[in-house]
Order: C-alpha cells, then sequence, then structure tokens
C-alpha cells in the first residue's frame, strides 16, 4: 500500500493542491514526483476505502482517478469529496502513464493560457495525423507516450519527443510515426504555457483487479 501526503517541493509555492487515486506504486510516486516540481502541491494513495481519512480533502483542487479504480469506488468518492468540498475538479486518468496524467493535470490548469495561444489539437486516426492550431507563434513540445505492458499491478510505458521547436500561428500536422501503436497511445502537446492532452489510442479492457486494503477490526465498521 502507498499513500504520499499533498505536498510541494521545498522551494514552491503551490496554488493547487492535487490528489492523485490509482492502484499502481510506481505510477502514482512518478505522478506526484513530477507534478511536484512542476509546482503544485502533490499526493497520492491507493487505499481506496480510507481516502477521506487520510487526507483533507476540503483544501484539495483537483482529483485524478485511475483507470483501475472500480466504478462502484469512484463513485463512492466523488460523492464523499464532493459533499465537503464542492468546488473541487475531478479528472479521469487516460492511463497508468505518469506524464500522460501529469498532462491532463496541466490541461486543466492552463484553459486561460489555451484560450490565449489558440492552442486546439485533435487527432485524425485515418492518417494518424496528430493537428495542431496556434492563434500566435509558440515553442511548442509535441510528445507521444504509450503502453508498452499492462501486467498489473505496475504497467509500463514509454515515450517519444515528436516536436520541440518554434512553430508559427497556424495549423500545423504531425504524423504518429509507426512505432506509435494504434492502442493505449497518447499524446501532449505544451505550447508555451498551455498544454493539453489527447488519446490516440484506446486502452485495453483490462479487468479491475481489487487492490488488498489494509485490516482493520469490526470495531471501525469496516469489513
Amino acid at each position: 500500500m502507498l499513500t504520499l501526503p499533498i505536498e510541494a517541493a521545498t522551494e514552491a509555492r503551490p496554488e493547487t493542491r492535487v490528489l492523485i487515486i490509482g492502484r499502481s506504486e510506481n505510477v502514482l510516486s512518478e505522478t506526484v514526483e513530477i507534478l511536484r516540481r512542476n509546482g503544485c502541491a502533490a499526493g497520492a494513495s491507493n487505499e481506496f476505502d480510507d481516502i477521506v481519512d487520510l487526507f483533507d480533502t476540503t483544501t484539495v483542487d483537483i482529483v485524478v482517478f485511475g483507470g483501475m479504480v472500480p466504478p462502484a469506488t469512484k463513485e463512492r468518492l466523488r460523492h464523499q469529496i464532493s459533499y465537503r468540498n464542492p468546488e473541487v475538479a475531478f479528472i479521469q486518468g487516460f492511463a497508468g502513464i505518469a506524464g500522460v496524467i501529469v498532462a491532463q493535470v496541466l490541461a486543466a490548469l492552463t484553459e486561460e493560457a489555451r484560450a490565449e495561444t489558440g492552442l486546439a489539437v485533435t487527432y485524425d486516426p485515418q492518417t494518424r495525423t496528430v493537428d495542431l492550431h496556434l492563434d500566435r507563434p509558440q515553442d511548442v513540445q509535441v510528445v507521444a507516450w504509450w503502453g508498452t505492458s499492462f501486467t498489473p499491478p505496475e504497467p509500463r510505458s514509454t515515450s517519444l519527443v515528436l516536436l520541440d521547436a518554434e512553430l508559427p500561428a497556424g495549423q500545423h500536422a504531425i504524423t504518429l510515426p509507426a512505432e506509435v501503436p494504434s492502442q493505449a497511445s497518447f499524446v501532449s502537446v505544451a505550447a508555451g504555457e498551455a498544454v493539453q492532452a489527447i488519446i490516440t489510442g484506446p486502452m485495453p479492457q483490462l479487468a479491475l483487479v481489487p487492490v488488498p486494503q489494509s485490516p482493520t477490526g469490526p470495531a471501525d465498521g469496516k469489513a
């Protein structure tokens, strides 16, 4: 079991507090580390039954659910957390890939920047082309991410930088190379301060395997 408190890097003064709820300890740890480097206060846990006891959810801005959180558990946690904190935003993680989860969080935090830059990203599966629009010149980085192993409880993944350059305003197209699969693949686009993440290949259907929970006695009412 793993629980990481919601903390920031020592030199940071975060404006955003993020809680990641998922199963993979490696993914949770890496995601928290990257978010803290990006100036967020971040924490995580795979102890699904104890989330509202482990964290002060009244101070959380964003909650991210991993794909291996059972639907009934997710619904219960949504209700419990939003009851305590009506302003919290929920994000469904695309995959157990730390870089993708971080991109999703940053996308939620940079909506105004996307509007200012005019960043819009779409994907054409027929041509395997990522199309992006910019209203003004920007330094742009486009990264492809994909899963390489789905064996629970620790998935594996890799990534490839497709573009890292200054682009002029207008339409631009980036074709995915053959090594990027049509399953469990994703693309993140960072243009200046704006970030967007999209799915380019759907995740395979995997069975939800329960996460072992810490033993509890009858006194606290848990089985």
